[in-house]
């Protein structure tokens, strides 16, 4: 693998077991995803969640452990078990309920590794709906000295404006989905003119806007632009996990500094490849092998 210009990137946030009737249940949740892809790609992400002492938990951590991943910031809470989301079918569609007081709440602060020096710290919005893990996330934001990237993911009843469009004023970038622009912006004006404002507004580097089968586009401050469609040969096989997929390739151009254009076009690839899969992880090595070969990782 090739040197990085920056540290290893912080990943901050849920992990989780999507739990099916049949009794299944799938390791995930969009921090956990980004990360496990991170790693693939040879970057050594410092993953910082918490646990429970359960066999869910024991499960993370023995993924986390067969994957080479860092565990250094992986927490195990006594108290709380580790998260899930219970998935019931209703006439063959799927009704989700993120349960609530699960471990990746309770991230404690006393607890946090200490900070890299210029790295990208990713975190989501889902994972700061209790205080315990908005306080853990405060804290690792004021000694932190890199990129901060807020990926928004509005799950009803587990957030509020306010406290979401703090988490953009502190970011450095965002991405979000066309709805959650609508729903956090002006709402006034095209795509470009509404990100223009949110990018002004928020003091942001860059945001990044997926538009689903219409692919994405990003801008930056300095007035870069990128568009990005999906493939029209594709064939989709599940499309969990796509937008995980694209964020990690957007994380790995932004510890590379590659260009905007390259890093759209890449984290497109990437999440081309996904949906051809089933599930939000490939474990698998040499999946990830042809595009750290062809990117020169």
């Amino acid at each position: 693998m090739k040197g990085y210009r920056h540290s290893a990137p912080v990943i901050f946030g849920e992990v989780l077991f999507d739990c099916f009737p049949d009794g299944n249940s799938v390791l995930g949740g969009a921090p956990f995803n980004v990360a496990w892809h991170l790693q693939a790609f040879g970057l050594s992400p410092l993953m910082i969640t918490s646990i429970g002492e359960d066999e869910l938990g024991k499960k993370v951590s023995s993924a986390m452990q067969d994957w080479q991943m860092n565990t250094t910031g992986l927490q195990l809470d006594p108290e709380h078990p580790t998260g899930s989301v219970d998935i019931e079918f209703d006439d063959g569609e799927p009704r989700y309920t993120i349960v609530e007081h699960r471990a990746y709440d309770y991230i404690d602060s006393a607890l946090l590794p200490a900070p890299a020096e210029n790295s990208v710290l990713y975190h989501g919005s889902l994972a700061l709906r209790n205080k315990n893990s908005r306080e853990a996330l405060l804290k690792l934001k004021q000694h932190h000295s890199g990129t901060i990237f807020l990926d928004v993911n509005l799950r009803d009843p587990w957030w509020q404006k306010e406290y979401v469009l703090k988490l953009a004023d502190d970011a450095d970038w965002v991405k979000l989905n066309e709805d959650e622009l609508l729903q956090l912006g002006s709402g006034v004006g095209d795509i470009k003119s509404q990100a223009d404002e949110f990018i002004d507004i928020h003091r942001l580097k860059g945001l990044v806007i997926t538009l689903g089968e219409k692919g994405a586009v990003a801008l930056t401050d300095d007035g870069q632009y990128a568009e990005v469609l999906p493939s029209q040969t594709l064939e989709v096989v599940d499309t969990v996990g796509a937008g995980d997929a694209f964020t990690s390739v957007l994380i790995l151009g932004l510890s590379n500094d590659w260009p905007l254009d390259q890093t759209m076009q890449r984290a497109q690839e990437f999440a081309s490849l996904m949906v051809g899969q089933q599930g939000a992880t490939v474990h698998d090595q040499a999946f990830y092998q042809e595009k750290v070969t062809e990117w020169s990782l």
